[in-house]
């Protein structure tokens, strides 16, 4: 098992910066690609970023955040994280952390493991 808890989201203005945590127990950290979707009212969870083990090489997320979010891990800390700058009120979301076996199956929304989601709002 793997216990994943998120940590701060919160509200912010357009063109704000927020930065989520994720800190993970349970089984080997390193074995798991981590990543984040979102899922905003009345639309289907979608993929947003993940990071392999050696996530400064190993990085991929949506075209709707490239050059705004960045993911990043700490494998001493367990803990993966989401730099999110020049939000925007379609941002606004349920984020949650999730650990995949592969990157794939993040993409797909099929993680092994789900935290319990963190919101964010982007006020205009």
């Amino acid at each position: 098992q793997v216990q994943l808890v998120e940590s701060g989201g919160g509200l912010v203005q357009a063109g704000g910066s927020l930065r989520l945590s994720c800190a993970a127990s349970g089984r080997t950290f390193s074995n798991y690609v981590m990543g984040w979707l979102r899922q905003a009212p009345g639309k289907e969870r979608e993929f947003v970023a993940a990071a392999g083990w050696w996530s400064g090489r190993n990085t991929f997320s949506a075209d709707s955040v490239k050059g705004r979010f960045t993911i990043s891990r700490d494998n001493a800390k367990n803990t993966v994280y989401l730099q999110m700058n020049s939000l925007k009120p379609e941002d606004t979301a349920v984020y949650y952390c999730a650990a995949a076996q592969s990157t794939p199956d993040l993409r797909a929304g099929k993680p092994d493991y789900w935290g319990q989601g963190t919101q964010v709002t982007v006020s205009s």
